[in-house]
């Protein structure tokens, strides 16, 4: 039995990634360290407090890029090192790029494995301090410290080939699929039901969704739109409900706990994510609403997101609109009719078991033993 030890700087109980790689460990010793209470199953917990957040590193040390004061510096960093021991771990999985310097200095005699997750470089690009201060210091970790892993994985193929390219990585890609759920699609009523869950974030442009099928319902199509936000932006959020009470086949809720999302999502006909690239992580966006919208054996509505569309159109699962803005989308609202979204809520149960959590585990389960071995 190794010792291994799980990195996270993120409330550990919710963390879907970090959730599924533990079962995958379940043979070893585990250690988890992070935010909140342990996790189920592990055999110690490192809590690392609510205060003391990754992102919180001295302003003044990135500004005068002095990188690695920065990093040692940051309270979560700082912590992590203070309440461990170098060498007691015999492998590590890190998750996050934030998290591979502390997996460094855990010094684990077999390495650690990285999740980079997204493209950190470039996850708040629209912002012009993010791109002048944060990015080259992220940038600066990705060469100190993600280099220095056995194994790397991510979200998608276009970020795998680009952390390949600018930063000579080879990560494989585990995809933020849902669990695998037994469930039947039903037939599709005259009156489409369409959904939308996830944050309220305003580099999203939510407000696309909720404009098309507003107007799309003015226009006479037989369709319905209910939206589930979390209030990551609450000021956003009330913009958005305000915006829906204009139109009668629109309605914001809260947000749906997630243990009961897939439940929730199919009582509905057909999931839809217009997701506007306003960063390169939103253009290249694989998020997990996709695969939840094929757990509840729904049809599916994106934009033109190059990663999204792959899927889509390979599986049959519904419709990649030709823009991003509200006419591309009011267009195909407009085309949709019952026995068209039985046809996609089909394709979504055909291919439920391949785009299920299980089965991008499988990427996981190989590299962890390959680190183990």
């Amino acid at each position: 039995m190794s010792r291994v030890a799980v990195i996270s700087f993120s409330p550990l109980r919710s963390d879907p990634r970090v959730l599924k790689q533990l079962p995958l460990l379940a043979a070893h010793e585990v250690t988890t360290i992070g935010h909140g209470e342990a996790p189920d199953g592990v055999a110690a917990h490192v809590r690392v407090p609510d205060g003391a957040q990754s992102w919180r590193y001295p302003r003044a040390a990135v500004i005068a890029r002095r990188y690695r004061f920065a990093y040692e510096n940051n309270p979560a960093v700082r912590y992590v090192r203070e309440h461990t021991t170098p060498g007691a771990f015999d492998a590590v999985i890190a998750n996050d790029v934030d998290a591979a310097g502390a997996a460094c200095a855990l010094r684990a005699s077999r390495g650690f494995h990285l999740d980079l997750h997204e493209y950190a470089p470039e996850q708040n690009a629209e912002l012009w301090r993010f791109r002048t201060f944060v990015a080259p210091f992220l940038r600066w970790q990705l060469r100190t410290y993600a280099r220095r892993a056995r194994s790397t994985s991510t979200v998608g193929h276009d970020i795998a080939q680009r952390y390949g390219r600018e930063f000579g990585l080879n990560p494989t890609v585990v995809m933020n699929a849902s669990a695998y759920r037994a469930i039947s699609p039903h037939p599709t009523p005259p009156t489409i039901r369409l959904v939308h869950a996830g944050a309220a974030l305003p580099n999203r442009r939510i407000e696309t969704m909720i404009d098309a099928a507003g107007a799309a319902g003015r226009a006479g199509a037989p369709i319905t739109l209910d939206v589930y936000l979390a209030p990551n932006h609450p000021h956003y959020a009330d913009q958005l409900a305000e915006l829906a009470s204009g139109y009668a086949n629109v309605t914001v809720h809260p947000a749906i706990a997630h243990r009961e999302l897939v439940a929730k999502l199919a009582e509905y006909d057909l999931g839809v994510h217009i997701l506007a690239p306003t960063n390169y992580n939103n253009l290249v966006a694989l998020p997990n609403k996709l695969f939840d919208f094929v757990q509840a054996r729904l049809g599916v509505i994106i934009g033109p997101s190059p990663e999204m569309a792959r899927i889509v159109e390979r599986d049959g699962l519904g419709v990649v609109a030709a823009g991003f803005a509200v006419e591309d989308l009011e267009r195909e609202l407009m085309r949709l009719t019952p026995d068209r979204v039985d046809a996609f809520k089909r394709a979504s149960d055909g291919s439920a078991r391949d785009l299920s959590a299980e089965a991008q585990s499988e990427v996981w389960r190989e590299q962890f033993g390959r680190l183990l071995a």
